[in-house]
């Protein structure tokens, strides 16, 4: 692109000043081109933004009722809720119009520039949650957590999400997962270590294989190898693994000087699949104060024991797993260790001392969702 901006020019009178009395033409002719490389160099730069600010000024979306984090002007830790979102079901649901979809991936995520460092935890969609629409209004349903989002929007996600861990959170990122081809299109493709060999692919399409070991992924491969679950020993939890090490790898490629180059496909996967409340104004300040986290990325994620509950199969957090939860990601915002007290584990406390044991060998244990009502007969 560079040979396009190649301009005559008739600066002559601001190189011949003859500063020192230099007459040599090559000294000329350099400071001719230096002056235009400013020249073309800001019109580019002036372009890149308006670019960047038309795209992603689209994906702006604030949360009712929430009000607006500074933290990121004052340069503090940062917490994000990342919601991978797939409408489509397989390619049955895509057709309607008002399909919402369940938030299938959710991460916590919290970003400190002071120590440079950046935790990933994911919540398990099945994790049993008391679902909040906001954090005022309690709808008093007990529910797999990645209906917070179907049921009402991003705020219900964010507020159930900070209730369950006991965790602030500032800001929301929704990705529909089907736009992930894109993305790591945009960004080059993905580098990750693929923990054993498999196939996948959606009903109609091409499987791609994985071979264990290091890969190097495209977009649709990224996508397959991040829906996968059923073949997997770990079950959920261990595709959970794959999409922190998708999600993990885009990061530090978008925080990559070699992404500057494809920067327009980049906005326009972006603003075309993206809602977030994080400003343009935001979204410059995390590039060039937050960046340098994308370097140090902690994974983790929340531990689920499976039960039945009213003929379900869901993950129930150990009390002990969400104050260890809870506690690290407080630490990585800056905030002192607190006592868990919700509704879940008054539930596990209840069930606990009817006999239900979180380290129990046998699974599927039933769980019972006692209401305030009743007894704890």
């Amino acid at each position: 692109m560079s040979r396009q901006h190649r301009q005559r020019t008739r600066n002559s009178a601001l190189a011949s000043n003859n500063v020192g009395k230099i007459k040599r033409p090559f000294v000329k002719i350099l400071g001719l081109v230096f002056l235009v490389m400013i020249f073309v160099m800001g019109a580019y730069g002036f372009r890149l933004y308006a670019q960047a600010q038309n795209s992603l000024g689209k994906t702006y979306k604030a949360i009712d009722g929430k009000k607006v984090s500074t933290r990121i002007n004052n340069k503090q830790p940062i917490s994000i809720l990342l919601l991978g979102v797939d409408t489509t079901d397989n390619g049955i649901r895509d057709t309607e119009t008002n399909y919402r979809g369940n938030s299938d991936t959710m991460i916590v995520v919290t970003v400190n520039p002071k120590t440079n460092k950046t935790t990933m935890v994911s919540v398990p969609r099945d994790t049993m949650a008391q679902i909040w629409k906001s954090s005022t209004n309690n709808t008093r349903k007990i529910q797999k957590i990645n209906s917070a989002y179907n049921i009402g929007n991003e705020g219900s996600a964010v507020a159930t999400t900070e209730k369950l861990l006991n965790v602030p959170i500032d800001y929301y990122v929704k990705v529909d997962f089907n736009s992930l081809k894109q993305i790591v299109n945009a960004v080059g493709g993905v580098d990750v270590n693929v923990p054993f060999s498999f196939s996948y692919g959606d009903t109609g399409e091409k499987e791609s294989h994985f071979k264990k070991g290091k890969m190097h992924l495209n977009g649709k491969q990224a996508l397959d190898y991040s829906r996968m679950r059923y073949e997997d020993p770990e079950g959920d939890y261990g595709r959970q693994k794959r999409q922190r090490q998708v999600i993990t790898a885009i990061i530090k490629s978008a925080a990559s000087a070699n992404t500057f180059t494809h920067y327009q496909k980049v906005l326009n996967s972006i603003s075309s699949s993206m809602t977030t409340n994080l400003s343009f104004s935001d979204m410059q300040s995390v590039f060039f104060n937050y960046r340098g986290a994308a370097k140090n990325i902690d994974s983790d994620h929340v531990q689920g024991y499976g039960s039945m509950i009213e003929g379900s199969s869901y993950e129930v957090a150990p009390t002990k797993e969400l104050r260890r939860v809870s506690n690290k990601l407080r630490k990585q915002l800056g905030l002192s260790e607190e006592q868990l007290n919700n509704e879940e584990t008054r539930l596990n406390t209840l069930n606990e001392a009817r006999g239900f044991s979180f380290d129990s060998g046998t699974a599927n244990q039933n769980y019972t969702i006692f209401t305030r009502n009743q007894t704890s007969e």
